[in-house]
């Protein structure tokens, strides 16, 4: 996963997660179903990073009945994924070897957007990719809140460098899968007791708040929204609620404005948690075709595989009975229950929308 989301696991794990999940001790059932039971039909985890392969670790993803998006993305403070390779390697063999349990999301690395054959040059390199099975294309939020040019100006993601990619993206029938901007945490002070604070603490260079020069996240935003505009026939899937996790009603509002715009729900679950859970489920069930099932959840070269196996099962468990059911949590100095949606809405959220938003996901 990326560095980026990490806070909200940690922040899970120290509330109610033993770590990564809810822990059994610290949770009361009122749910009209099974606890724990696997759901009837098979689901798609659409945000994974899947950079290593066990026999172990597909025979979980069998057993679960998940199919994953492996998705690639370049981010240079992380471990494994500072460039294209050895990622784009290591995912390429897994979803090769994984008999269609994955499917691969290919990336680009933006750093030379102002070199002359910048586009020409990605969309070659691209369409190589989907020549290897690539169904989709990553953008990432350092572009932004990092990528600085030699003039000064950040790049943007309405930068009309980015438009014969996307264009091409739209001719092949491809889905960018985009992360732009970040949670508001970022560009607001640090509050110790804040479920953000170890992440900023870690991984400064991401806290807005210290660069006052850089882009706001509202600038951002409305960047992103001018490349949805601009390329209204291109699927375009916002990771993390489009970065929108404490804005539902803003949220509603682009898609209301831009049917072509769908979103995860990756690394998201503390944040829906801490809305009205009504607000939620009316939001879930009123754009039921527009939000997709993920977790963030990576698997490196150097993790155990019997360790991985565990937290993903254990975190899908967790996150289906939250979306199930309305079992009662407490998190930290709040309880919670799980949505109980119905099963019409599970099976969009789980499996229909992913498929429909990111064909060729399932083979």
């Amino acid at each position: 996963m990326d560095t980026s989301r990490r806070r909200f696991l940690s922040a899970l794990a120290g509330a109610v997660l033993t770590p990564q999940v809810l822990s059994a001790q610290q949770a009361t059932g009122t749910s009209a179903g099974t606890e724990g039971s696997l759901p009837k039909f098979a689901r798609i985890d659409t945000h994974a990073h899947v950079m290593n392969h066990s026999p172990q670790f597909y025979a979980m993803l069998k057993r679960q009945n998940m199919h994953l998006l492996d998705i690639n993305t370049i981010a240079r403070f992380d471990r494994g994924q500072e460039g294209l390779e050895p990622q784009q390697t290591q995912a390429l063999e897994a979803v090769k070897k994984s008999n269609g349990w994955l499917a691969w999301c290919s990336t680009f690395d933006p750093v030379e957007w102002e070199h002359p054959g910048f586009a020409d040059g990605v969309i070659e390199h691209l369409n190589w990719t989907f020549d290897q099975g690539a169904i989709a294309v990553k953008m990432w939020k350092e572009i932004g809140m990092l990528i600085v040019g030699q003039t000064g100006k950040y790049l943007m993601p309405d930068d009309p460098v980015f438009d014969p990619i996307l264009d091409d993206l739209q001719r092949r029938g491809k889905t960018l899968v985009c992360h732009f901007a970040d949670e508001d945490d970022a560009w607001e002070p640090l509050d110790p007791n804040g479920s953000t604070y170890p992440y900023f603490r870690d991984w400064p260079m991401w806290h807005m708040y210290l660069f006052p020069d850089r882009p706001k996240k509202a600038a951002i935003l409305a960047a992103r929204d001018r490349l949805v505009a601009r390329h209204p026939h291109l699927r375009i899937v916002g990771c993390h609620l489009a970065s929108m996790e404490r804005d539902l009603d803003g949220l509603a509002d682009r898609f209301d404005r831009y049917p072509n715009l769908a979103v995860d729900t990756a690394a998201e679950m503390l944040a829906l948690l801490m809305l009205p859970r009504e607000k939620v489920r009316a939001f879930m069930t009123k754009y039921q075709d527009r939000v997709l099932y993920g977790t963030d959840l990576g698997y490196h070269p150097w993790e155990q595989a019997e360790e991985v196996v565990k937290a993903w099962e254990s975190r899908y468990s967790l996150e289906w009975r939250l979306f199930s059911t309305d079992e009662t949590f407490n998190l930290k100095d709040h309880e919670v229950r799980g949505l109980a949606l119905p099963e019409s809405v599970l099976r969009k959220i789980y499996y229909e929308n992913a498929v429909k938003w990111l064909p060729g996901i399932v083979g």
